[in-house]
């Protein structure tokens, strides 16, 4: 139960900061409706399973093959877990969102673009393994373990299905980015404190 509650907090944090996910979504919904929105949130959703499988399967292969390695990666993880809450909250670019060139696009077009954005997110990468890294054990279930990619997938789709809803009109948008640094620095001491005691719970197992 720790272990959902861990991935659930460190997704979700992931999710709301600003980034390029965010920046798709918003896009879409101001210029091609609600609708549009959800459909590109339901693209990033789905994304994040890419990064769940080939994690999924790379941490089984290294948990066979040495312990060891896995140990050193779990801390990798936790410190990785720091720096990124460090950049966060250190940020002072905003985000830029096109809304030119708005020119008419298919549904499927729109799920593809959230779907890719998501799926060649470097970030999303890293954020994955070290996740995983955190709350998978060499005995945890493979059910288990898929249970926790649909956990993050879920809360992608939850997130941005709430910005396609509420920052689709330009009054919510241009308040969530005028807090933009406000919400980065809160969400970069999370992500650092809880990079810290995870960091401090593997330091034994090195």
């Amino acid at each position: 139960m720790l272990e959902l509650l861990a991935v659930a907090l460190i997704t979700l944090l992931a999710s709301i900061v600003p980034g390029p996910d965010f920046a798709m979504v918003t896009r879409n919904s101001y210029l091609h409706g609600r609708r549009a929105g959800l459909l590109a949130a339901l693209g990033i959703a789905v994304g994040v399973q890419v990064h769940v499988f080939y994690t999924m399967f790379g941490i089984g292969l290294i948990i066979a093959k040495s312990p060891a390695l896995f140990a050193a990666i779990k801390f990798a993880g936790a410190l990785y877990l720091i720096v990124i809450g460090w950049k966060t909250c250190v940020n002072r670019a905003g985000l830029v969102i096109d809304l030119h060139n708005g020119a008419s696009v298919s549904r499927q077009q729109i799920f593809l673009h959230g779907f890719l954005t998501n799926a060649l997110n470097p970030k999303t990468t890293l954020f994955v393994i070290s996740t995983y890294t955190q709350v998978v054990q060499p005995g945890t279930p493979l059910t288990v373990q898929f249970g926790y990619g649909l956990c993050m997938s879920a809360i992608h789709l939850l997130w941005f299905a709430l910005v396609a809803i509420f920052f689709s009109r330009a009054t919510f948008r241009s308040r969530m980015l005028s807090h933009q640094r406000m919400v980065d620095r809160l969400i970069g001491t999370i992500l650092m404190a809880l990079g810290v005691l995870l960091a401090c719970a593997n330091m034994d197992k090195l």
